[in-house]
């Protein structure tokens, strides 16, 4: 799937998640509308700890195409550590880390590989 972008609503919710949990990280599925990310949803049993979160891969429903994750860094570190590659691997094509402070720039995102992606946030209407 081509995905173009993601909508600033959704990075705001990103951002907003990544606050409310500080200190310890989340982590969230996500899906598009149209090629944009407009889609968060946090799977049941998902466990947000000092230094990790676990998603239930059992619990996620079979017919949401997901397109990648979402996780915070309360570190303030945004850049996949190795089991967030492996964690890429299953989740989908694009994933969005957002880091301790939360702010407007302290988000990244990035291919299942760890190589970085340029994703355009796209103004909501």
């Amino acid at each position: 799937m081509n995905i173009r972008g993601i909508s600033a609503d959704t990075l705001s919710l990103l951002l907003i998640m990544g606050q409310e949990s500080h200190p310890r990280e989340f982590a969230a599925l996500l899906s598009t509308e149209d090629g944009v990310i407009r889609n968060v949803d946090i799977i049941p049993g998902t466990i947000g700890g000092s230094t990790s979160a676990s998603v239930l891969f059992e619990m996620i429903p079979l017919n949401v195409g997901y397109i990648g994750s979402a996780h915070s860094h309360p570190s303030g570190a945004i850049r996949p550590s190795e089991a967030d590659i492996a964690f890429f691997s299953r989740t989908g094509s694009c994933h969005i880390i957002v880091g301790h402070p939360y702010g407007q720039d302290d988000w990244r995102c990035f291919h299942a590989d760890g190589t970085s992606i340029d994703l355009e946030v796209i103004p909501d209407e």
